[in-house]
């Protein structure tokens, strides 16, 4: 929604009639991931992209007969065939897009806002482009038109929204929107300044933690969101506590600070969890973490030493062994070399029916 965001509101503003077209669901290779937008208004202007230029052409004509009073459509582009170069995709994917009128709402305003929320949208039906929201907290708003038919809405959105992923499921698709991803670093040392560089490259947003003011400052992490001078639990709660969206690295090979913060952060519901040090110092902490009534599960979660074995020496190779295992785990993957890997390169999501 936010690669179109800024079109949608200019054209709304000078009262045009918007319609929106959505990736629901890939299979094989596919340009473009579920949850990806194309925006047409009847001026002919178009903004983003729901296949990088396979299908634009079709899905516009649909378009344009839905900002002429059509109904909403359920698109499907398979692989090419004779009509390869009109309307297909060369690539040898399948995809799925939705096309309906655009009206603002709730998962707009969240993508304004940097919040989190699901929409489901029945895709079949009389009720075809009903909507619900729904928060993380669970609250909901709008209906898909039977008490059935939102509580499955509801239940797949609460999934769907902590690991960020829009998902078609049969004859509902849930869109999701979230901030862009958090990482907590605990330790005002050199290799965070340039952690919080790559990071803030890749799109995340990063926190420096140290509860040593003279090194907790905001001038030696100029990348960093924000830069605390706090315990681990003054700052988790400074943060808005962790969520199953944050991940958190620690790198001070402090123990009075690396294990404060682990043991909140190994009881937590945090997606990665990871400490630097040698296997020497694995092993001590192991036994001290332990000692401090740490469950042999909870110690499983720790990815220790911290990074992907790039054979990294500076600390920007550091910098960038350390955030690759993070987006690695974030997308459920163990990183290392595509040409030794099978199956797809990208994941984009799942469709159930």
């Amino acid at each position: 929604m936010r690669e179109v965001l800024s079109e949608l509101e200019a054209w709304q503003t000078r009262g045009d009639r918007v319609a929106i077209a959505t990736v629901i669901a890939v299979r094989r290779s596919a340009p473009r991931p579920p949850g990806a937008k194309m925006a047409i208004n009847d001026r002919g202007e178009i903004a983003g992209s729901v296949s990088g230029g396979c299908v634009e052409g079709a899905v516009v004509e649909v378009a344009d007969t839905i900002l002429a009073g059509a109904p909403p459509r359920l698109l499907h582009f398979g692989i090419a065939d004779a009509d390869a170069w009109e309307v297909g995709l060369p690539c040898g994917g399948e995809i799925d897009v939705w096309v309906q009128r655009y009206e603002p709402g709730p998962l707009a305003e969240a993508a304004r806002s940097g919040g989190r929320l699901a929409e489901a949208t029945l895709l079949e039906g009389a009720a075809a482009g009903a909507k619900l929201t729904v928060d993380p907290g669970g609250g909901r708003l709008g209906t898909l038109g039977t008490a059935e038919l939102d509580e499955e809405a509801a239940r797949l959105a609460s999934e769907l929204l902590w690991a960020e992923l829009s998902e078609r499921h049969g004859e509902l698709f849930i869109d999701v929107v979230a901030p862009p991803p958090r990482l907590i670093l605990f330790g005002a040392v050199d290799v965070a300044a340039a952690v919080c560089r790559v990071a803030r490259a890749a799109g995340w947003r990063t926190y420096v933690v140290d509860p040593r003011a003279r090194f907790a400052t905001p001038e030696r992490f100029p990348d960093a969101e924000q830069v605390l001078a706090a315990w681990p639990e003054e700052a988790f709660a400074q943060l808005g506590g962790i969520d199953p969206a944050t991940s958190i690295a620690v790198l001070t090979h402090d123990p009075k600070l690396d294990d404060a913060a682990l043991e909140l952060a190994l009881r937590s519901p945090a997606r990665f969890v990871g400490a630097m040090g040698s296997r020497r110092a694995q092993e001590s902490r192991r036994a001290r973490l332990l000692e401090a009534g740490l469950s042999e599960d909870e110690l499983s979660r720790l990815a220790a030493p911290l990074g992907l074995d790039l054979g990294a020496i500076d600390r920007e190779e550091t910098a960038l062994s350390i955030l690759a295992e993070i987006v690695a785990a974030r997308h459920g993957r163990d990183g290392g070399r595509l040409k030794r890997a099978a199956g797809r390169i990208h994941e984009l999501g799942v469709e159930s029916r």
